[in-house]
């Protein structure tokens, strides 16, 4: 039960203060990243699999640790957890990009926009119009809403500390090298892999959540079914997939990222996006979050503590 109540405790704390502006964690951990990269950088599946192992490795092992040292005191253990749950989520963060892009766009100051986009995504934003970059937006939301929310409360929810700390080390890992360019494409491998393997469940999850909460299920489903496969990513198809799906749009298309270009194919039957779609669907994004976090506490009051 400790563990139910401090994934909820740290998911109301994410929504109320969000991110801490300065010493964050999670930063710290990025930077600890840079430098070992540094030391290991090679255009080398090897090496990147090395960097990966010792970094998520270890976020893992201290996540471990904090569980097996609070195992017999409930509530220094819901503390723990509600701490790494608060320190793992990007919800509000998420929440707050939003509604800057959102604000933005409807001053039509497209220049600020463009520069502000890449707080969400690495897609080049140099040529992008109004409606191009709230395309990208609400992309960038649906699948950040798995990434940053849903994945991250559903292994704290199976294993408590060393699944949220073990899942995020991953997820930064992978918004750092796991990219297909001419650098990155071997280093980043393996932690690109790992961090698909790690979302296989949560996007899908995060997938039938958003259904359920926009009352679209039956939609959203067909639209998940019937366009996912055409994403490139494994798990971000099915979340852009039933996003579409739930708010009637049709994303997807060609996006640059500077070195390289990629299809992510054709999501949904509805209209494109356009700036007034940005803020509905972060109120979509919000409601998910919402039912992950639910979903999450009753896995974890089930289940067992590390011993």
């Amino acid at each position: 039960m400790s563990r139910a109540i401090g994934l909820l405790i740290g998911f109301a704390a994410d929504r109320l203060v969000g991110d801490p502006r300065r010493f964050h964690p999670v930063a710290g951990f990025g930077q600890t990243a840079a430098r070992l990269e540094k030391h290991l950088y090679a255009d080398s599946r090897v090496n990147g699999t090395v960097h990966t192992a010792v970094l998520v490795g270890g976020a893992t092992v201290l996540g471990l640790a904090a569980e097996r040292l609070t195992r017999r005191h409930p509530i220094l253990h819901a503390a723990v957890t509600a701490a790494a749950t608060w320190t793992v989520l990007g919800a509000r963060s998420l929440d707050r990009e939003a509604e800057t892009m959102a604000a933005l766009l409807e001053e039509k100051d497209i220049p600020a926009a463009r520069d502000r986009l890449s707080h969400l995504c690495a897609r080049d934003a140099t040529d992008l119009e109004a409606d191009e970059l709230a395309r990208a937006t609400v992309e960038s939301l649906a699948e950040n809403t798995s990434d940053a929310c849903v994945a991250p409360l559903l292994w704290g929810g199976v294993l408590g500390v060393p699944g949220l700390l073990g899942y995020r080390a991953a997820n930064t890992l992978d918004a750092m090298v796991g990219y297909k360019s001419p650098k990155y494409l071997n280093f980043g491998w393996a932690s690109a892999r790992l961090d698909d393997v790690l979302n296989l469940l949560p996007a899908r999850v995060c997938a039938l959540l958003t259904g359920l909460v926009a009352g679209r299920v039956q939609e959203t489903t067909r639209v998940w079914r019937r366009d996912a496969p055409k994403h490139p990513s494994p798990n971000a198809g099915p979340v852009e997939a039933a996003f579409a799906g739930a708010l009637g749009l049709t994303l997807g298309g060609t996006n640059s990222y500077g070195t390289y270009a990629e299809d992510r194919g054709t999501l949904g039957d509805g209209p494109a996006p356009t700036v007034a779609d940005v803020r509905r669907t972060a109120a979509l994004a919000r409601w998910v979050g919402m039912a992950a976090a639910v979903l999450a506490a009753a896995i974890g009051g089930k289940g067992k503590r590390w011993s």
